[in-house]
């Protein structure tokens, strides 16, 4: 039974949900079965967010167990979905391929009998504006062929050209044909990405090498440290606040902060280790980690930078899912191992309302402690705080924006055009939680001045990662939504949180 004030809350969920689904439907359906396909895996993610987050409006509490179950549930039919969107978008491939080749060869018949020999479609170059020399401008375009890439047009960009033309074949498959045939040809002088254009048709584009990302400076690298010793110093300084006391106004117990101290820089380096392993599997160079030092909670993560081109939006896809899925499971294995050996007379005392900030960390304290969390104050095992931290940590960097980690998997499944709103949304959002929480504007702040921007382009921006990668990003994002987002007073209290 709603009350008066969750009405209008439910009611606007709905609206905008029906909305959502009903534009996608309008969009979709003029590109008939391939399209409505598209849009049912729309409505297969969407389904379980809409279902629980509406649910949770209300009042009604789906617990973890079944949760999972929905996202598995719907993960499963998305994938299904998914190749039956691959076949159908296959069919349509060959029909229009056949069709092409059908115009082509009455287009060539109806020349020959005009006694005209056949010509290519007219290619309208401009090389006193391309930077590139001449000779390696022959060499590029040679590269280029009827089965892979047919270009229509050559036109001069920065200090490159894009190739206007028609793609043949699958995407990846196409790109490294003509990044060998370009190496073979040029050795490492030149890049060759393969995007789309504004009107979302594929395009090549030739850069120097030169443009590829910068290494780190010796500078870079030393300031980096420094930021790393004080990130240091904070996790310490938190470690003493956790513990009643300030660090340095009490510089003697340090020794005290240590083991805390330990567990977060844990946390933290395992969530760049996860970056680093998946980075050097796909041989693509990460710059230094520049941590960012917090007297809150001990470090707010840290920033890294690409030091090589990506190949493809999968591999952007498993590097910066890596960092938070293993520090993130650490966490999480701490959190859970925490609540296991917490007893009477624990290390710490917390208020029954700390377990309330959290709708994850809330609803697994709940079917760990039980009735003890009814307590005014729960005494925990040590691990709890140091989980619930890296659980924090792991959700601000899986936030949708920019060069975080969330803002990274978003762009790599949805693309840049998307990642850019889903940006603004954040930015916005923070600033609007910033008015009861400082924290959201420090995020707010680093966003706009140094994540806003989204990652540079793959070399193949143009294929998307598969249906299992999107169904485990959306996952990351959900559990983000879960870390952050707080339990209401009534539905804490109907959970047994709280006196």
């Amino acid at each position: 039974m709603f009350t008066a004030s969750e009405t209008p809350l439910v009611a606007t969920i709905l609206l905008v949900a029906v909305g959502i689904l009903g534009w996608g439907f309008y969009r979709a359906r003029p590109y008939g079965k391939l399209g409505i396909f598209a849009w049912l895996q729309s409505v297969v993610l969407m389904t379980p967010w809409l279902l629980f987050f509406g649910l949770f409006a209300a009042g009604i509490y789906i617990n973890i167990v079944g949760i999972l179950f929905l996202l598995v549930v719907s993960a499963g039919v998305y994938i299904y979905l998914g190749k039956q969107l691959r076949a159908i978008g296959q069919d349509a491939i060959l029909r229009q391929r056949a069709a092409q080749k059908l115009a082509a060869e009455s287009s060539q018949e109806a020349k020959q009998d005009e006694n005209a020999p056949p010509s290519a479609p007219p290619e309208q170059v401009q090389p006193k504006s391309i930077a590139i020399p001449n000779e390696d401008l022959n060499s590029i375009k040679g590269i280029f062929g009827i089965d892979t890439f047919f270009v229509t047009e050559t036109i001069a960009y920065q200090e490159g050209v894009i190739f206007n033309g028609n793609l043949r074949g699958e995407p990846e498959a196409t790109h490294n044909r003509l990044s060998t045939s370009l190496k073979e040809r040029l050795g490492e002088k030149y890049r060759l990405f393969l995007v789309e254009n504004a009107e979302a048709k594929p395009v090549a584009i030739i850069l120097p090498s030169k443009n590829d990302p910068p290494v780190m400076t010796v500078a870079q690298k030393a300031f980096a440290g420094i930021l790393f010793i004080a990130t240091i110093a904070t996790c310490m300084e938190t470690s003493g606040v956790l513990l009643n006391f300030d660090l340095f106004t009490n510089p003697g117990r340090f020794m005290e902060t240590v083991p805390i101290t330990i567990g977060i820089l844990l946390i933290l380096l395992t969530h760049e280790a996860g970056h680093w392993l998946l980075a050097r599997r796909h041989q693509i160079r990460l710059s230094f980690p520049y941590f960012l030092p917090s007297v809150q909670i001990g470090s707010f993560g840290a920033i890294t930078r690409f030091e090589s081109l990506l190949p493809n939006r999968k591999v952007l896809f498993d590097i910066a899912l890596a960092g938070p899925a293993a520090g993130g499971i650490l966490s999480l294995i701490m959190l859970v191992v925490g609540l296991l050996f917490s007893h009477p007379g624990s290390l710490f005392q917390l208020p029954n309302q700390f377990f309330q900030g959290s709708i994850l960390v809330g609803s697994l304290a709940r079917v760990i402690l039980g009735s003890a969390l009814q307590s005014s104050l729960v005494d925990v095992h040590p691990l709890v705080i140091i989980g619930w931290l890296g659980l924090l940590l792991s959700a601000i960097n899986l936030m949708p924006a920019g060069q975080l980690d969330g803002g990274r998997i978003v762009q790599s499944i949805y693309g840049r055009k998307i990642a850019s709103r889903t940006t603004i949304a954040t930015i916005i959002l923070l600033a609007l939680v910033s008015l009861g929480n400082p924290l959201a504007m420090y995020w707010a702040i680093v966003i706009v001045f140094l994540q806003r921007g989204a990652e540079r382009p793959s070399l193949n921006e143009i294929s998307e990662p598969d249906d299992a990668r999107a169904a485990l990003g959306l996952l990351a994002l959900f559990l983000m939504i879960a870390t952050l987002l707080p339990l209401t007073p009534t539905l804490a209290g109907s959970l047994g949180i709280g006196g």
